[in-house]
């Protein structure tokens, strides 16, 4: 049966992204799998996923977090039964690249879907910070400038905000790169500094975020007000706690928090990452 075969499908990717539980806080998605199975029978399926550490590993250079080839062919096998989307701060033409599927994130675009399966060529298109992108392109190229002096620190211009990637930065120059930003920003108030995982964020300081990416997708794909739709949203950052905020708030669907470490999440359940070398 179909149904069954998708099941097959999305318990693959579990095996190939995770094998353990973070028990101190929410139970393993892959341990409770046959519940998450029974909660979503009879429903739409939609599965959203954070690209960076949940279906790439991370590592220190941005350009190169590139999927496996099994991953990737898990995840074609998953979008011919599921509608998925990529929910990511990425440039979509990179994050294509990296996955050639349909990619979404600040810059949404993807097919639509009504929800009786009716399926047309228009794409969906949402970008909330248009008007921000020539001042963001000036911050690019000042932080450019600004932080020739600390090694290996790379600044990402992902179009609709930028990323400023310390991972492979000595720590003692941590606290003055981070300087170098925020004395920047102090003539750009538009824009907000935030923090990911060993990256800083420069974004519009607009109401927008991965939480409100989720419900503008669910919207555009004609599922927003149907209770017989089940969202699946795996991710392993902070960023992600939006997402999860909403699918929590809706009572419909599951968040998955993908972490090595207990935390406090707003995620329904957990997954530990496998080692880089066996994705």
């Amino acid at each position: 049966m179909v149904y069954d075969s998708l099941c097959g499908y999305a318990h693959h990717l579990t095996l190939l992204l995770f094998h353990h539980s973070l028990h101190l806080y929410h139970p393993s998605a892959l341990n409770t799998f046959e519940q998450i199975v029974y909660s979503a029978k009879g429903k739409q399926i939609v599965v959203f996923l954070d690209y960076d550490g949940t279906l790439s590993p991370i590592v220190a250079d941005p350009d190169k977090a590139f999927m496996t080839r099994k991953m990737r062919a898990t995840l074609k096998g998953i979008s011919r039964h599921f509608p998925i989307a990529i929910v990511t701060g990425r440039c979509r033409d990179k994050v294509y690249n990296f996955v050639k599927l349909a990619e979404l994130g600040m810059d949404i675009t993807g097919p639509t879907k009504s929800p009786k399966g009716n399926n047309n060529n228009k794409a969906v298109l949402f970008q909330s910070t248009s008007q921000f992108l020539p001042m963001i392109d000036e911050v690019y190229k000042i932080l450019l400038e600004k932080t020739k002096t600390i090694p290996r620190a790379k600044v990402e211009n992902n179009k609709f905000f930028l990323s400023l990637h310390f991972r492979c930065v000595d720590k003692k120059s941590w606290a003055a790169l981070a300087e170098k930003v925020r004395l920047v920003l102090n003539e750009y108030p538009q824009l907000r500094l935030t923090q990911g995982r060993k990256v800083l964020e420069i974004r519009p300081t607009i109401k927008w975020d991965k939480g409100k990416a989720l419900e503008f997708l669910l919207e555009s794909l004609g599922y927003k007000n149907l209770n017989d739709v089940f969202p699946i949203y795996i991710g392993d950052d902070r960023t992600d706690e939006d997402a999860f905020k909403v699918l929590r708030s809706r009572g419909q669907g599951i968040g998955i928090l993908v972490s090595r470490v207990a935390k406090e999440t707003n995620a329904s359940y957990s997954l530990q990452c496998r080692s880089n070398s066996f994705l």
